[in-house]
C-alpha cells in the first residue's frame, strides 16, 4: 500500500466515529483531508463541522458541509486529525501544516480526539520531526534565543504566515522524553503563541494505519 493509500484507510475508520446529528471537529493536512473526502458522503447525516485552518474550510464548503464557528458551538463529540509524530501515551507533534493553534483549539473544546495516521508516524520519542511554535512576530528573535537555550534549534518557516497572522519557528534536535513537561516550559516563553506539543491534552485514540490493517489504540 502506498502511503496515500494508508492514510485514507485511517480517514476512512475515524468515520465510524462520527456521531449522527453532531457538529464534527475536523483537522488540517493532507489525512485529514481524506477524512473531509469521507465526511462529504454523510454531510446529510452530520450537523456540520467545526474547521481548524481555513484551507479545511473551503474543503469542507466544497463538500457543502455546514461550517460552524466554534465560538456558536456548545458540544463537540468528536475531532479528528492527525499528527506529524506520536508515541505510546498518544502524545502528539504537529503543526507541519501550520494550524497547530487552531487545531489545539478545536482539540480542547472536543470530547474525543481520534488521531489518524499511518505507521511511519509512530515513535518511540517525540521529537525527531522540528517542533513548530507558532510566535507573535515581533518576538520572533527573542523566542528563538529561549528556544536555543532550552536545547532546540530554532529555524524560522520561510514565507509562511499562520491563519492568524504569525510566524512559525521550527525547533529541531529536540528529544522529548518528557513532552507535558515540555509543552507546559514553551508556553511560559513569552511571544510563544502555541507549541506544536499536543500532550497536555494527547489523542484519546489513535487510528494507526499499516498494511496489515487498521489499528485502534485507545489512550490509558
Amino acid at each position: 500500500m502506498t502511503q496515500d493509500e494508508l492514510k485514507q484507510a485511517a480517514a476512512e475508520a475515524a468515520l465510524d466515529f462520527v456521531i449522527h446529528g453532531s457538529i464534527v471537529g475536523v483537522g488540517t493536512g493532507s489525512t485529514a483531508n481524506f477524512f473531509i473526502d469521507g465526511l462529504g458522503r454523510m454531510k446529510d447525516r452530520i450537523r456540520g463541522a467545526v474547521a481548524s485552518s481555513e484551507a479545511s474550510a473551503q474543503r469542507l464548503a466544497a463538500h457543502g458541509i455546514t461550517l460552524f464557528d466554534l465560538n456558536d458551538v456548545t458540544e463537540l463529540p468528536v475531532y479528528v486529525d492527525g499528527a506529524d509524530e506520536i508515541d505510546a501515551s498518544l502524545a502528539m507533534i504537529k503543526g507541519g501544516g501550520g494550524a497547530l493553534t487552531r487545531e489545539k483549539i478545536v482539540a480542547a473544546v472536543a470530547t474525543r480526539f481520534v488521531c489518524i495516521c499511518d505507521a511511519t508516524k509512530q515513535v518511540a520519542t517525540l521529537g525527531r520531526f522540528p517542533l513548530p511554535v507558532e510566535i507573535i512576530p515581533m518576538a520572533r528573535a527573542q523566542v528563538a534565543r529561549a528556544l536555543t537555550a532550552l536545547g532546540g534549534r530554532p529555524v524560522l518557516r520561510e514565507g509562511f504566515i499562520t491563519d492568524n497572522g504569525n510566524l512559525i519557528l521550527d525547533v529541531h534536535g529536540l528529544q522529548l522524553a518528557d513532552p507535558i513537561a515540555f509543552e507546559s516550559e514553551l508556553n511560559q516563553i513569552v511571544g510563544v503563541v502555541t507549541n506544536g506539543l499536543f500532550a497536555r491534552r494527547g489523542a484519546d485514540t489513535l487510528l494507526l494505519a499499516a498494511p496489515g490493517g487498521v489499528r485502534r489504540i485507545d489512550a490509558v
